[in-house]
């Protein structure tokens, strides 16, 4: 088992930063890729940027230019540093972790809020 603990949501102005941080335990030779969802009320889940052990990102459209997703595997953390945030960022973000072994099982954290005033 593989267990994820977010930190650093908050409330912020448009135009502000936040950074994210996303500390695994357990299990770790379980996961490789590890990445950031957000749902905003009324919306679907949204991927928003994933990183691999390797250190390749992929990002949503939405947020590119704008996020940076990065990781210390030392740490066994990953971190979502979120700049030029707008009002439509707001949402849980929730951390995730595919199982490398079997995709089919996901780990995800709590959720930490993020809310962007206009």
């Amino acid at each position: 088992q593989v267990q994820l603990v977010e930190s650093g949501g908050g409330l912020v102005q448009a135009g502000g930063s936040l950074r994210l941080s996303c500390a695994a335990s357990g299990s770790i030779n379980n996961i490789n890729t590890m990445g950031w969802y957000r749902r905003a009320p009324g919306k679907q889940r949204e991927l928003v940027a994933t990183i691999s052990s390797g250190g390749n990102t992929n990002y949503a459209d939405s947020v590119k230019g704008r996020f940076t997703i990065s990781r210390d595997n030392a740490k066994n953390t990953v971190y979502l540093q979120m700049d030029s945030l707008k009002a439509e960022d707001t949402a849980v973000y929730y951390c995730y972790a595919p199982n490398r072994w079997l995709p089919a099982i996901s780990y995800w954290g709590q959720g930490t809020q993020v809310t962007v005033s206009s």
